[in-house]
């Protein structure tokens, strides 16, 4: 652990709480433990939780959370070392990068979970000054920093910049934005929303299931001890589709089915977890993975029975789940991933996010400058070798 002045650092991951030792002023770490090599209840991780929850008072993303950063590091591999850097200025207050240095030479410094969940993310802060200290101290730790999918509009942007001018260089990349769906009373009825094609599209949708069998929407918070056979069934649905054949169904791969269904337990025990079926009779034909966090509802996975495809069963859940949070008065209806058609039938606001790479004026820096160069180079001739054959 390094000490400087009000400023609580770990580079190196959390020191081991069973085995603490005093730490002077300016010290260097001495017999911290890597968190990659930790397993089971994590508890080296966990002693800075309640640091952590402390600052998520004014965090909406519920993908900023300690529980979003805990169960990615309870589930998935790591590629690296753990590296969880903390900025305490306050009881209440400071900063945290959960963050992955890469193996080998490089040792890039990468934001924990997002290379394999691709969700957008941020570092966590309570206030611009905390968030200024923590570019600070990552400027020092002389890695590489490698942060995809931060909001375009974040305070992060401009203070990564400002803390490695004249140390190192910035470079700030357009990266996928993600769909935002506003909320307002007339939301409370979605179909009223929609151009006159798509509220056609939605009578016929409702026309071809109910066809089949009577219609019925849930929206459940399960507790823990429901939450089996519930997940279990939306995991079915999910994979009875091209998900399925294809491996990305959380059913079919294992290594984000596993990160999913330790999140779902840890969400349920936490009341913020959304389970939601569309039914025609009793069986589930389209489902959804959502949170109820902050104002605003979160679709984390959505689902749907190839079978029932001509009932457009994903868009009518969907519909069903807009009503839902505008009924429950929430503010917005964040659709996650990428944006793409399906999204843009409901929403034309996009949230854009940058990806922001920065190399310090150090070997490692300039050695990944080059590197990352020199992969530019390729892909741009590749991209070139494919339009030719076209």
């Amino acid at each position: 652990m390094l000490r400087t002045h009000n400023k609580l650092v770990f580079p190196h991951g959390i020191p081991d709480a069973r085995a603490r030792v005093p730490v002077r002023a300016n010290a260097r770490h001495s017999e911290n433990r890597n968190l990659d090599s930790l397993t089971g209840s994590l508890p080296q991780f966990g002693d800075i939780s309640a640091f952590w929850q402390a600052l998520e008072g004014d965090i909406t993303s519920p993908i900023q959370r300690y529980l979003w950063s805990e169960s990615c590091f309870a589930t998935l591999p790591l590629d690296g070392e753990l590296h969880v850097v903390v900025v305490k200025t306050g009881s209440q207050t400071g900063a945290i990068a959960p963050l992955v240095r890469t193996n080998g030479f490089l040792g890039r410094l990468e934001h924990l979970g997002v290379k394999t969940l691709r969700e957008p993310t941020d570092l966590v802060f309570s206030d611009s000054a905390a968030l200024k200290n923590l570019a600070d101290a990552l400027v020092e730790m002389g890695h590489p920093l490698f942060l995809d999918r931060i909001p375009a509009d974040s305070p992060t942007v401009a203070a990564i910049q400002e803390a490695y001018r004249g140390r190192g260089l910035v470079r700030v990349c357009r990266a996928e934005p993600y769909p935002r769906l506003m909320l307002h009373q007339g939301w409370r009825t979605p179909e009223s929303q929609l151009k006159s094609g798509r509220r056609s599209d939605l009578r016929r949708a409702v026309r071809n299931a109910e066809r089949i069998g009577p219609l019925s929407y849930e929206v459940l918070s399960p507790t823990p001890l429901q939450l089996g056979p519930i997940f279990e069934e939306a995991l079915e649905v999910e994979a009875a589709n091209w998900k399925g054949s294809e491996g990305s169904a959380m059913a079919r791969d294992q290594l984000r089915g596993q990160f999913y269904r330790q999140y779902a337990a840890a969400a349920s025990a936490a009341g913020i977890l959304r389970l939601c079926f569309l039914r025609i009779g009793s069986k589930a034909v389209a489902m959804q993975v959502a949170l109820e966090c902050a104002g605003s509802f979160w679709l984390l996975k959505i689902g749907y029975r190839e079978e029932f495809a001509q009932c457009s069963p994903g868009m009518l859940l969907i519909a069903e789940t807009i009503r839902y949070a505008a009924s429950a008065e929430l503010v917005a209806y964040e659709f996650l991933g990428n944006a793409d058609t399906w999204t843009r039938l409901w929403t034309q606001n996009e949230v854009q996010t940058v990806t922001i790479r920065a190399y310090p004026f150090r070997a490692r820096g300039v050695a990944a400058l080059a590197a990352d160069a020199f992969a530019a180079i390729l892909r741009r001739f590749a991209a070139g070798l494919k339009r030719k054959k076209k």
